[in-house]
């Protein structure tokens, strides 16, 4: 707490460490982010115009983040909004990967055979200027209530091809203990489902929600794995590094899913370092992310070539084990598709042509359709 604003400096650090306290006092008007950063007049604005739109909360650990004289700063421009948001492309759709049509139940999407998504709140502990799912995040910040997650069961226990289950939102971990605990166990209770994935951002944004109340929580439910969002490597702070190494020592595999932004993490050089930290604390990259066609996100959306391009930039030129793959969520449903060079050069009957990471070719040769050579 020694860096603190002097906003922050009379809290008491049992308070600053309560992860309750930090969602209770989370900055939502222009007023009170003033006293830390020095808005420009277009962020004023839009803050004011935010409010009928998609909301602001930043927790006070994430606001101390906040780059103060630079408008353009990574953690900035996250989570303090620009009128650029009120710029609708053509191209904006409100509900961008088309998750509503996949819906058979009120919080559950199912659109891959074997796996569904639980939305389970509609809460964050911050909210990400680019979110996929402005449509419903953050404008109530309600919860499933039991019954509608006792439907979501019913249909996956009907449903007995489902053997992944990723509960998302909203933040998750954004949920008390005990209705946490609640929908896990309902979820472990079906015979089928074999896995069970939490989404989350809450380790980035608030990292003190990772105590070890929830770690005896979480670790009731195995096998269960985490995948995080992470943006850039300065969001990794020595509490992030502890909230993440109490989630791995419970045993808990823990994935990082980064979203490709302009002019936030959009070069090889941001993306590479942001991998690399995440490796040394034992997570896995896991997707890069094309920034979906959220309404008022085209400010932060890159070409895809860029990412096309980082990716050309990391394969063979760090490990193989840190390089995530790219995708694009296919507008309206489509699902992920994953974006990657091109290594093949031809192909024929007989062999392939490829070329590796430094762009020389090499040939492959097939093996003989009855497998026993040429004679």
């Amino acid at each position: 707490m020694n860096n603190l604003h002097p906003m922050w400096q009379n809290i008491k650090p049992d308070e600053w460490n309560d992860w309750k306290w930090q969602v209770k006092n989370r900055i939502t008007t222009a007023e009170v982010l003033k006293e830390i950063i020095e808005l420009t007049p277009e962020e004023e604005e839009a803050m004011e115009r935010s409010k009928k739109a998609f909301p602001i909360a930043i927790t006070p650990y994430f606001s101390s983040l906040i780059e103060k004289d630079d408008p353009e700063g990574p953690v900035r421009r996250q989570v303090v909004p620009t009128l650029k948001e009120f710029n609708v492309s053509r191209f904006d759709l409100v509900d961008p990967c088309g998750e509503d049509e996949d819906s058979p139940v009120p919080g559950l999407v199912h659109r891959y055979p074997d796996r569904v998504l639980l939305l389970a709140t509609e809460q964050c502990a911050s909210y990400c200027r680019y979110c996929t799912r402005k449509r419903m995040v953050g404008i109530k910040e309600t919860t499933l209530s039991k019954e509608r997650l006792r439907k979501i069961f019913a249909y996956i226990k009907a449903n007995t091809s489902i053997r992944d289950v990723l509960v998302s939102g909203g933040d998750p971990l954004l949920l008390p203990d005990d209705r946490l605990q609640w929908i896990l166990s309902g979820l472990r209770s079906i015979r089928t489902v074999e896995i069970i994935r939490i989404g989350t951002r809450v380790p980035v944004y608030l990292p003190q929600r990772i105590n070890q109340e929830l770690i005896t929580t979480l670790r009731k439910f195995h096998p269960l794995w985490i995948n995080i969002h992470f943006s850039h490597a300065v969001e990794i702070t020595e509490e992030v590094r502890n909230a993440c190494s109490m989630l791995v020592d419970a045993g808990i595999p823990l994935g990082s899913q980064t979203v490709l932004l302009r002019g936030i993490n959009d070069d090889s050089s941001t993306i590479k370092t942001l991998l690399h930290e995440l490796v040394k604390m034992r997570i896995r990259p896991y997707y890069l992310y094309q920034c979906d066609l959220a309404i008022g996100t085209e400010h932060f959306r890159t070409r895809v070539a860029a990412g096309i391009e980082i990716m050309e930039d990391l394969q063979g030129y760090t490990s193989g084990y840190a390089v995530p793959t790219f995708v694009i969520d296919a507008p309206q449903g489509g699902g992920k598709v994953p974006i990657a060079p091109i290594y093949m050069i031809s192909q024929s009957r007989h062999c392939v042509s490829i070329r590796n990471y430094q762009g020389e070719l090499y040939r492959y040769w097939e093996p003989d359709d009855n497998g026993q050579g040429e004679k």
